[in-house]
Formats: structure tokens, sequence, C-alpha cells
């Protein structure tokens, strides 16, 4: 059964029922225009490495000497995970392990720790981890990035610390590595809407969560391209990701406000409640925009709706633990921020991401199907 993002371990406070539909959409001015402006143009760059290999390429920025961590290996490598609260995370970190096991001549133990969505347990994980010795290097997957930056200014003093997903606030890691980031996300979304709605057009936006880092700023990417573009969205509800208040929130505004031309959405884990709603209705699919989950992904190929999926690739899991092999093999890499090509999925690239042989909550941008175990380890069929 699919869990909502209740269930997963968004705030329970947002839980409490579905916000009004007077929910106000975020002024222009809330956002942070250098950001911004930095991923737009970051979108437009041909990143730098192998071309087959996605997780080992870099856009921009320079290299970081690592000769000073070098050590007669194989390594013991410590991994301090937010969690595993939700699907994206679930394949992240089976990626992980099975990069893990694809590079055994290195990595002696890969220990970790699930911090359950709690920085004070993620803080106390990696005191454990840096007071008991046993680590060579240490992985984080923060939980929230003001949190934890003391911690890992502790961990640095001891350990080469590598970051990943979410950032702290200090640059003491060797490297801390993402995707372009949330910015981009919002901007591929949205300007697919912008460029394919008729004139004049309605928009809904559909929200995961308040308060939440990585959807706001999705969120308030997307608004400010409507804004440039002159289309004001009929609303923006948050419905934590569940299916059936999606549903609920999309029947809701198509019997107030008639034809919906298209739905913007910041978690791909919605779209396919969205496809359901219209069908439920009699009504016409809109543009749906979605992400990497191969329910979305196969959904829009077997109905042909319009469509687009911005990604946050789930190979960066890959990545991080590539690079902590790389650092204590003295090797030199993309830092101090590694910034990877971050890819959407359109129209005309879609049939080489659609695997009906990998189950929904899949991500097609895992990199994994080269690693020990795919897909079985995936819960794929052969």
């Amino acid at each position: 059964m699919k869990l909502s993002l209740f269930e997963r371990g968004i705030p329970a406070a947002v839980s409490m029922g579905l916000l009004s539909a007077s929910v106000a959409l975020p002024p222009a001015t809330a956002f942070a225009d250098d950001a911004f402006t930095a991923e737009q143009a970051l979108l437009k760059v041909a990143p730098t490495g192998p071309a087959d290999k996605p997780w080992e390429q870099h856009i921009g920025g320079g290299m970081v000497d690592t000769t000073k961590y070098k050590k007669a290996g194989p390594h013991r490598l410590c991994f301090s995970n937010a969690s595993v609260s939700n699907p994206w995370r679930v394949v992240g970190w089976k990626v992980m392990q099975a990069e893990a096991d694809a590079e055994k001549s290195d990595v002696a133990s890969l220990q970790y720790a699930d911090a359950q969505d709690k920085d004070d347990k993620q803080i106390s994980d990696i005191r454990a981890f840096v007071n008991g010795g046993q680590c060579d290097a240490l992985i984080v997957s923060p939980t929230t990035s003001d949190a934890l930056t003391p911690v890992v200014e502790e961990a640095c003093k001891k350990l080469p610390v590598i970051v990943f997903d979410r950032s702290v606030n200090t640059t003491c890691p060797v490297t801390s590595i993402s995707s372009i980031g949330g910015n981009a996300w919002g901007i591929a979304g949205a300007r697919y809407i912008a460029d394919n709605m008729p004139k004049g057009g309605k928009v809904l936006m559909l929200r995961t969560a308040p308060g939440i880092d990585l959807f706001e700023t999705r969120s308030d990417a997307a608004m400010r391209i409507f804004k440039d573009a002159g289309i004001t969205p009929v609303g923006s509800e948050f419905t934590g990701g569940d299916n059936a208040k999606t549903k609920a929130v999309v029947s809701d505004y198509l019997s107030r406000v008639g034809q919906i031309d298209a739905v913007w959405v910041d978690l791909g884990a919605m779209s396919v409640a969205v496809a359901e709603a219209f069908e439920d209705a009699g009504q016409p699919y809109p543009i749906i925009t979605g992400e990497d989950q191969e329910d979305y992904l196969q959904k829009w190929k077997n109905t042909g709706f319009k469509g687009i999926a911005p990604t946050y690739p789930a190979y960066q899991w890959r990545t991080a633990l590539q690079a902590a092999v790389k650092v204590l093999n003295g090797q030199s890499v993309p830092g101090p921020k590694w910034v990877l090509p971050q890819p959407t999925i359109t129209n005309d690239n879609l049939d080489q991401y659609v695997n009906l042989k990998m189950p929904p909550l899949h991500y097609a941008l895992c990199g994994c199907e080269d690693l020990p175990g795919y897909p079985e380890r995936f819960g794929g069929k052969k």
C-alpha cells in the first residue's frame, strides 16, 4: 500500500485537514533572486564527466585536492541518514548499498544510522560514529541544515565528511553533493505549463506541506515563472502528498471553477491521483507535471496527457559513496560544491525512462541499472 507523506514523517499539523481554498500564493518579493538566477543558468550548462555516468558528472566548480586524507584500504565508511521516510529515500539507500557492493575492493564496511527525520537523533548518531573510531570517512544526508551544522563541524575536525542531498551551513565537508536544486525543479514544470497552456487557461498548484525548504523553493520558482508569464493560479493547496486528499482537492476545484487546464505539483507522488480525479469527473486531462517516479511515467505514457517530469536524481546516493572512496584514496573530487546534472523528462525522451518491469514507486533516475542485484534488489523483475 502506498503511504501518504503524513505517514512518512511530514509534520503532523498538516494532517489536520485540507487547508482552505483561500491559501495565499507566495509573493514575488519572497524569491531568493540570486539562487533562482544561478540555478536557471546552470540548467543550460553542459556537465563535465562521462556521458553515460551522470552520477560522476559535475556542473561548473573546481576540484578538491584530497591527498591529505589518503590511507590504505579497504575503507570503513559510515553513513548518517536523515531517514528512509519516503520512496525516493528508500530507492536511494538501496542505490548506495549496491554501490558499496560494487566497490568491495575499496569498501570494508558501510555502517548505517537512520535518524528517522529527527535532528536530535542524527546529532547523536554522528557523535557516536565519530567518537567510536570506527569510521575512516563519514557520509551525511542531513535532516535540517541549521540543526546539523554544528555536529558536522565537530566531525570535520576528526575525519573527512561528505554531505549530500541536503546541505549544511558550513564549508568544512570535503564536498557537498546535490543536483542543481529546487529552483531548477520548479522552473522546468512551470515553464512547460506557461509555454503549452492555452492563453487565459487555469492552473491549480498542489503542494505537499508548508515550511519545508525543498518544497517552498520549488513552489516559489514556479510562481516566479507564472508571474512573468502573466498567469495567476486559481489556487495553491496543501495535500500532504496524500492521494485521497489530492483527488478531493482537484474534484472540489473542478466543481467550483470548471475547466482546469494545468496542474502543477511540487511532488510527483500526487500526479497519478490528479489524473484519476479528472477521470472520475469525466473531464479531459489537463497538463499534469510530475517527476521520475514510475507510476507517473507509466500513466503519462499510457494516457497521452501533456506532461513533464523535473527530477531530483536518486543517483546522487551513488555519487556520495563514490566520493567517500575517492577521498580516502587521495583522488581529487569536484568541490566544495559538487553539482550534478538534473535532467528533465519530456515527451521526447519519455520512452527511455518508462520501465514496466520496475515497481510503481521506483525512480527512473536511480543510475542503478549496472549495480549488483538489479533489478530484483530494487523490487523489479528480469
